[in-house]
Formats: structure tokens, sequence, C-alpha cells
């Protein structure tokens, strides 16, 4: 199976695991990128089978919508039961990295209000020790210059992603070279730079299901 095919797979399993939980009045969190699309497309055969979406992104909103599956604002939903939504790293924890697409602030949102988080992604995407993809960080404009200085004293190499502006109107930092031994340590100390929005970093809130895409089969990692 190429990578495509893993996506499918694992978006396909996605949509088995909550399946049996759907109700008329549900609203679920969709999350943003290649593998969240793979779910969005299959969530369509069965949207009469619960009420709507809260999305990460303005993308996934517009997929939803294409589908004719109604989106909501967070601020009128008072809860997620599932969160769906891919990485582009994760560990054994279930600690991940997330914000390639540029969506981390609004998916760490969705994430924090759902009572589930299930991940998906192919097998590539597991690793020992996060950091080899680089870690995004949301930044204020003003404090680009500011924020990049204190992630050197981190120990990271960071780069302005030239021509992205975030959906909340912000800049993305990808941070190189950081071998992430404590994500939630990690996590916590980008997060209080001033001017930092949030950054990509998913350890204080790590997923609750990891689906994996793999060759033999989709696999479900679970931290219980």
């Amino acid at each position: 199976m190429n990578q495509d095919e893993l996506k499918q797979a694992v978006a396909r399993a996605a949509l088995d695991h909550i399946l049996p939980h759907l109700e008329s009045d549900m609203i679920l969190g969709i999350g943003t990128g290649s593998t969240a699309n793979c779910f969005i497309d299959a969530l369509a055969e069965v949207k009469y089978r619960f009420d709507g979406a809260v999305a990460s992104s303005e993308a996934s909103a517009e997929r939803l919508k294409s589908h004719g599956i109604p989106v909501y604002d967070l601020n009128t939903v008072s809860e997620l039961r599932f969160y769906i939504d891919g990485a582009d790293e994760a560990n054994e924890h279930l600690h991940l990295i997330k914000g390639g697409g540029a969506a981390l602030t609004r998916e760490k949102i969705v994430a924090a209000v759902a009572k589930e988080f299930i991940c998906i992604a192919d097998e590539s995407k597991l690793v020992d020790v996060l950091g080899a993809f680089p870690l995004p960080v949301e930044v204020i404009p003003m404090a680009r210059s500011h924020v990049g200085r204190e992630l050197v004293k981190l120990g990271g190499d960071p780069v302005y992603r030239e021509g992205v502006v975030t959906d909340n109107g912000n800049i993305i930092l990808d941070v190189w070279n950081m071998n992430i031994l404590n994500p939630v340590e990690m996590e916590q100390a980008i997060n209080q730079i001033t001017g930092v929005v949030t950054n990509g970093l998913f350890a204080m809130r790590p997923a609750n299901a990891l689906l994996l895409g793999t060759v033999g089969g989709v696999k479900t990692l679970t931290t219980e």
C-alpha cells in the first residue's frame, strides 16, 4: 500500500471507530490536512447520522460544507464527543507534533474541548523521539525576532515559514534540530515565551487513541 492508501485505510478505521456512537444531535470536531480530508470524505457517507461538525481550519470547513455537512462555530457548542485529526509525528505516549498545515492553534483549541481525541496517521509518523519534523510555533508577527531568539536558547533552529499567514492572522516559525525528550516540559516552555500563541506539541493534551495505518492493517495504540 502506498501512503495515500494508508491514509484512506486509517480514515475508514476512524469512521468505524465512531460509527456505533453517533447520535442525531452529535457534533464532531474535525481536523486539518490530507489524512483529515480522507476522513471528511468518508464521513460524508453517514452525514445524516449526526448533526454537524466544528472545523479546525477554514479549509476543512469548506470541505465539510462541500459534502453538505453543517459547520458550527465552537462558541455555540457545549460538547464535542470526538475530535478526529492527523499528526506530523507521534510517539508511543501519543504525544504529537502538529501544525504542518499551519492550523495548530485551532486544532489545539478543538482538541481541548473534545472528550476523545482520535489521531489518524500512517506508520511513517510514529517515532521514538519527537523533533525530526520541525516543530511549528504560531507567533504574533511583531514578536517574530524576539521569539526566534528565545527558541534558539531552547536549543532549536527557528525558520520563518515565508508566505504563510494562519487563519488567525499570525505567522509560523518552524523549529528544526530539536530532540524533544520531554514533550510536556518543552510545550510549556515555548508557550511561556511572550509573543507565542501556541506551539505544535500536543503533549499536555495528547491523543486518546492513535489509529496507525500500516502495510499489515490499521493498528490502534492507546495510553490506557
